[in-house]
This record gives C-alpha cells, structure tokens and sequence, in this order.
C-alpha cells in the first residue's frame, strides 16, 4: 500500500533538500517514489511555489490532477468565506479516498506558512528501517499522513519525535 506523508520545514529550502535525501534512499533500494510535490514559502512571499518533478508523461497527469487538488485547496482558493469553507469541503470530500480527510486539510494550510516549506511524497516502503536512519536528524514536522497509527509512531520515533 502506498504511504502519503506531509513533512512541514522551518526553512523555505528545506523540504528541496529533504526530498533530494529521500531520491538518495530511492537509488539504493530503501523506498520506491511514487510522486512527489514540494511547496516553498519564503517570508514575505503572498503564495507559495510548487514543484515536482514527472518523469513519466501518463504518470504524470494523474499525479498532475491530484497535486492540483490538493495544493490549490490549500493556498491557491481565493479567501470567500463561506465558499471558500464550501469549496474544501468538496475537494476534501474527494480527497477522502486517499485518506486526507477535512482535518488533514486544516492542519496543513495551518502548519504552511511564509518562512516554510513542505515536503509531500507517496512513496511505497522497501526498507523503512534503513531510510530513517539516513534521515534521522532531518528537522522536520509529520503534518499528515495515512499511516496507521503504529506505523506513524515507528515514523515520529525513527525521526526523534
């Protein structure tokens, strides 16, 4: 089963050099990499940026579809109160299937500010044991995830949480 995690950043650079440490664990067969998005707040900026990187064209827009979703319901909906409330009720309710539910979206349009960055990957685990270690210290907050809760303990506690 694919693993979605949001991992939060103090740094707008951060999660750039995070995912460039989870692609290392991917070349030595620790982690598969399904896709990947990256979000870069720098202080001061009125939005975020987004990035990642498909390789694969089909790939591509399926994941293309789903990181427009997601990422437009969390920075890019104009603020229209009770529309914009309406408005991520639907995609949340569409994201659902996946396991994000309305309370993953708040917590991270919460947790991703200006002077942040955020790291969201799907990844299929090899050897999560030996990527945590080559993670391990990497400053990093567990937003989100479809984790079970063992699994997510495991997680936080390989991280030093």
């Amino acid at each position: 089963m694919a693993n979605f995690t949001v991992w939060k950043f103090d740094d707008p650079g951060a999660a750039d050099r995070a995912f460039k440490a989870v692609k290392g664990g991917e070349a030595d067969g620790l982690v598969k990499i399904i896709d990947h998005a990256i979000v870069s707040w720098p202080e001061g900026a009125k939005k975020p940026s987004t990035h990642g990187d498909h390789d694969d064209t089909a790939k591509a827009s399926g994941w293309g579809a789903f990181w427009g979703l997601l990422l437009g319901a969390l920075f890019f909906l104009p603020i229209l109160g009770a529309a914009a409330g309406a408005a991520i009720a639907g995609i949340s309710k569409s994201l659902s299937d996946v396991g994000i539910t309305a309370k993953d979206l708040e917590t991270m349009k919460k947790e991703i500010v200006p002077g942040t960055s955020a790291l969201f990957v799907v990844t299929e685990p090899i050897d999560p044991d030996r990527l945590a270690e080559r993670l391990h210290g990497v400053n990093a907050t567990l937003v989100s995830t479809n984790l079970t809760d063992a699994e997510r303990r495991n997680l936080l506690e390989a991280f030093g949480q």
